[in-house]
């Protein structure tokens, strides 16, 4: 088991990654880093290798199953993650890597949005994507995170073992953080300084394409972490459009004492009835939602006595 893993996921980013490998190894000298190239084809590999990482690869394309591949085969007391471009400030790391190691925390924040990010990225509609999936997601859950989709963190064995990731692109930081919210992990945040990319590397997320494929993420995830709310807000407007077709045919009943819009009121009484069945649907689901988070603790018991174990060796 490494002490420290810098995680690097990376797609033709040959101008920077050998930039981006020697900060990180001069800010943790004790990491081992780990490059992994998801098909790049203007030799991002090789520079990389010759920078000192060690470089895996995956072949499906997308950062979310770059990230799977990362997590199931790196071991590491912590894990700092970061992305090829050079956007991130390597000598943050080692204060990042202190919340994890010393104060326990499961998910390290590295926080763009609350220092230079909006002057220094030039395209508008990414930042006004980044505040609306921040405004979303802490309203929806009920949070106060600063910085929803920064590719920039650092999470302990216990967090990292135990993300079931499902997304397989640009949405997998969406995904992360709303599992470290619902799971009740322990998130540290610190203020990073971004800078955009230098001329010449693009960028290859897509600000509409994968902007939508973000905001399906957090209906999905909402739906699926909290079904109560989700169910309860669809009964509430079907219930509501059941009473928009009721109030006319209840109020020609009243003047002539006779239902003068049958089929109306069938319709009605169709859509209450949908409403009944999503408001149980959703207190169903919730109780299983309840029994997954038991089932969830007892998982963490278990990652944490294998942690334990790979500790007890690297003693010995």
């Amino acid at each position: 088991m490494d002490k420290i893993a810098v995680l690097i996921p990376c797609y033709n980013e040959s101008k920077t990654i050998g930039k981006v490998v020697d900060d990180f190894r001069k800010a943790l000298p004790e990491a081992v880093i780990y490059v992994y190239d998801n098909n790049s084809t203007d030799h991002t590999d090789e520079i990389a290798r010759r920078a000192g990482a060690v470089v895996r690869y995956e072949y499906q394309q997308g950062k979310g199953n770059v990230i799977r591949r990362m997590f199931r085969e790196v071991d590491a007391e912590c894990y700092v993650m970061t992305d090829g471009d050079d956007t991130y400030p390597a000598e943050v790391a080692t204060e990042m890597v202190k919340k994890v190691l010393e104060k326990k925390a499961d998910m390290v924040i590295g926080d763009r949005l609350s220092s230079t990010y909006f002057a220094e990225n030039k395209r508008l509609f990414h930042n006004f994507g980044n505040s609306l999936v921040r405004s979303a997601i802490n309203l929806m859950f009920k949070t106060k995170i600063n910085d929803i989709m920064t590719g920039y963190r650092a999470f302990s064995y216990q967090f990292v073992k135990s993300f079931p990731v499902l997304s397989k692109g640009f949405e997998i930081e969406t995904e992360m953080t709303i599992h470290a919210i619902d799971k009740n992990m322990y998130i540290e945040n610190v203020i990073i300084e971004y800078r955009d990319r230098p001329y010449g590397s693009e960028s290859k997320l897509n600000t509409y394409s994968d902007g939508f494929k973000v905001l399906n993420t957090i209906g999905r995830l909402y739906r699926n972490y909290k079904p109560f709310a989700f169910f309860g807000i669809l009964a509430l407007i079907l219930t509501l459009l059941a009473l928009g077709f009721f109030v006319p045919v209840f109020t020609a009943f009243l003047e002539t004492g006779k239902v003068m819009k049958l089929p109306t009121l069938i319709v009605c009484g169709l859509v209450e009835l949908a409403a009944i069945q999503s408001f149980f649907s959703g207190l169903i689901l919730q109780t299983m939602v309840q029994k997954n988070r038991q089932d969830f603790e007892m998982d963490l018991q278990h990652i944490q006595e294998r942690y334990n174990e790979f500790l007890l060796k690297e003693r010995r």
